[in-house]
């Protein structure tokens, strides 16, 4: 069986491995490079050095997106991972209809981000107009609405994931734990929620990368209205490169600042909640 894996390995790798090459190593490098350029097609590209960064740095909507997006990813990872793990833990006891709440809780993930932008767009429009204001009147609506809209969204995904790493809790500890009469606050800090530690990591990195790098949703809710005070760093780097002539290598370059700024949040964090995890 092994001799066999091995002679038939490359026939299964190697398109995968083209695939990746083409679809992503590829785009990558050509993103990275242009990044060093001015452009308006991948043809006459002129090497201008750092000067795309230095524009990217100075342009102050880039800025204020950057914070605003901190802020929306930060409020987003605390009210999904707690409300999450809350259902979690309710939809684990034997309960009747748990298994119709838990498919009820992930339907909207399967919604599309665009579909679901434009379904809460009139859902919140519709009842701000009773107070006679609306998502792009004020900054602080449009922030809420990409709250509500994307816990809405997430929730149940991350409950999935929270319920999965409760069921491989050993019932040894809990029943351990019963029988030297730990109360309820006790069992959640000293045994559910380190053991839980795997799940939380799984959650609190997809919570906090799409945090970040959300698009489809915020162009369709607010378009960054009013006056690009709700625009998030993607739709800062899209209306970049396709909203201001000349300006295709600074978008290209912004699009740099924002995977590196990604990639080190997810590691960072995945650093930080995987040496706390506690080993069964």
């Amino acid at each position: 069986m092994d001799k066999t894996l091995q002679r038939y390995f490359p026939v299964f790798v190697i398109p995968t491995l083209a695939a990746f090459a083409i679809g992503f190593l590829g785009p990558f490098f050509m993103g990275l490079w242009l990044s060093f350029c001015e452009f308006t097609t991948v043809q006459n590209a002129t090497f201008v050095g750092f000067a795309n960064y230095i524009k990217a740095f100075a342009d102050s909507t880039f800025l204020y997106s950057l914070g605003f997006t901190a802020l929306f990813a930060i409020t987003s990872l605390v009210i999904i991972n707690v409300v999450a793990f809350m259902l979690a833990m309710a939809l684990t006891k034997k309960l009747a209809g748990t298994n119709i709440f838990r498919t009820i809780f992930f339907m909207p993930n399967l919604i599309g981000g665009i579909v679901l932008g434009y379904i809460w767009q009139l859902i919140l429009n519709g009842i701000l107009a009773h107070y006679g204001v609306a998502l792009a009147i004020n900054a602080v609506y449009g922030f809420w609405g990409l709250i509500v809209l994307v816990c809405w969204q997430q929730i149940g995904y991350m409950m999935i994931i929270y319920i999965a790493g409760l069921q491989a809790i050993p019932g040894e500890l809990k029943e351990a734990a019963d029988m030297d009469g730990a109360s309820g606050r006790k069992r959640l800090f000293r045994i559910t929620i380190p053991m839980m530690m795997p799940s939380i990591t799984i959650c609190t990195f997809l919570t906090i990368t799409n945090g970040f790098k959300l698009f489809d949703q915020n162009l369709a809710l607010t378009a960054g209205e009013p006056a690009r005070s709700t625009e998030m760093l993607a739709l800062n780097i899209f209306n970049t490169f396709y909203g201001r002539v000349g300006f295709e290598g600074v978008g290209q370059a912004k699009a740099v600042l924002f995977f590196i700024l990604v990639v080190a949040i997810g590691m960072i964090q995945l650093r930080i909640t995987r040496t706390r995890e506690v080993q069964q």
